[in-house]
């Protein structure tokens, strides 16, 4: 347990060393907040969808969190590079616990990216049905959180060098979020879509946040939450057999 406490605790101190890397983190969710938030608001509110801004506030929230919980553990090949991989899986610890640390410490820094993001949206006008939604939005946070860091974690633990990176980013992160539900609703969809987005992750993760947030769902927040959990699991389990095939 020492070790899972240390490599978390390792995670937290180089995110709150990086303050280049938590301001520029937000830049990406603060243009689609304001830029899209505002500007696609009259239509959104036309079409009898209300204030797009507190539909696509959310999304917005569940984006940040799934971009910094899978870059946490595509980090690895950072890790990998310099050498301290190495000197971590050397260490007399199950492999296990230097896995779930990392998973535990990217879960952790994701949430805290995703509370400041929360804190802008309510700046710029979103508005919770009410206090104790916030705490449930929590929740869903790190279930999103736990999801994908240990997706992340597998993902680095599959690759050998940081050619491979943009591919991970063009070709599984960025699909997971526009086909996530975060910017459109998922009600109406052609059928094609609709299993797809049924089939992301992500849409039960931000379906969760709005129906919490926002009292609006498209699952139910009972479902979000049981489908987020299974899915952790898997990706755990997953990222835990690949972690143990890594090579020193």
């Amino acid at each position: 347990m020492s070790a899972i406490y240390i490599l978390w605790l390792r995670e937290l101190k180089k995110y709150s060393r990086s303050r280049t890397q938590i301001i520029a983190s937000m830049g990406q969710p603060l243009l689609y907040l304001l830029v899209l938030g505002f500007g696609l608001g009259p239509v959104f509110q036309k079409a009898g969808g209300g204030s797009y801004l507190q539909f696509m506030a959310p999304g917005i929230i569940g984006m940040t969190v799934l971009f910094t919980s899978v870059f946490s553990g595509i980090a690895l090949l950072w890790d990998r590079q310099f050498g301290f991989l190495k000197e971590t899986l050397v260490a007399p610890v199950p492999r296990i616990q230097v896995m779930i640390g990392r998973t535990l410490g990217g879960t952790t820094v994701a949430m805290i990216q995703g509370t400041l993001i929360f804190v802008v949206c309510v700046i710029a006008g979103f508005r919770p049905v009410s206090l104790l939604a916030v705490p449930l939005g929590f929740v869903f946070m790190g279930l999103i959180a736990s999801v994908f860091a240990a997706l992340g974690t597998a993902i680095g633990s599959s690759l050998q060098d940081m050619q491979g990176f943009q591919l991970i980013m063009n070709f599984l992160v960025l699909p997971i979020f526009f086909l996530s539900g975060a910017l459109f609703p998922l009600n109406n969809l052609p059928k094609a879509l609709a299993i797809v987005t049924s089939l992301d992750p992500l849409s039960y993760g931000v379906d969760g946040l709005r129906s919490v947030l926002t009292g609006l769902s498209h699952f139910g927040a009972i479902t979000d939450a049981l489908v987020l959990l299974c899915v952790a699991a898997a990706f755990i389990c997953l990222g835990a057999w690949r972690f143990s095939k890594i090579e020193i």
